[in-house]
């Protein structure tokens, strides 16, 4: 269980194609659905697929005086070049990274858990594109009490409003990946 905090910082990172923008948009939504302000920050490189992309979404309570994540207490990792530009910025939070493209460093100093979204996904539905949402649910799973189950699932079905019975079972996944497993420092 997770102390909410007056500001909570959320990175998610990885290439084009891998769902980044939309884990955040999903995020953002849950959290002004549970009462909270957000701040959404996106960005990528030229490319449609397989260029850099970059979410940053910052919760809190009351006004957000910045919207630049800075120190993260979740961040997604999709990808190496994105966990090796940002896992340093992770001080006291959590990284859940996919193994499949991410080799944590040996100077862990953050709490990491590894999500096989992308193998998941592929396995799962043939397709992995579903590895955001994958993540999605292991985000939540180890964000609780923050993010409310139900309210996250309630914007993500807002928000894709194809494929849900796929996308629900995908967060499920990910959520009883996390649910119950220690993070390791």
């Amino acid at each position: 269980m997770v102390e909410v905090k007056e500001r909570t910082e959320i990175l998610v990172a990885g290439f084009g194609g891998q769902g980044v923008v939309r884990l955040g948009q999903i995020v953002g939504v849950a959290a002004v659905h549970q009462g909270y302000r957000v701040s959404m920050l996106k960005s990528h490189g030229t490319e449609t697929r397989g260029g850099y992309v970059r979410t940053q979404v910052v919760i809190s309570r009351g006004f957000i005086d910045s919207q630049a994540v800075e120190d993260p207490d979740y961040f997604c990792a999709f990808s190496a070049a994105a966990y090796n530009a940002y896992h340093s910025l992770v001080g006291q939070g959590v990284i859940l990274y996919d193994p499949q493209f991410v080799r944590p460093s040996e100077e862990l100093g953050s709490r990491h858990a590894a999500v096989n979204a992308t193998e998941v996904a592929t396995r799962e539905f043939g397709n992995p594109l579903y590895a955001n949402m994958v993540m999605l649910g292991a985000l939540t799973a180890t964000s609780s009490p923050l993010f409310d189950r139900g309210t996250v699932l309630r914007a993500m079905n807002e928000l894709l409003t194809k494929h849900q019975e796929a996308n629900q079972k995908a967060f499920d996944i990910g959520h009883s990946l996390l649910e119950a497993a220690p993070l390791r420092a």
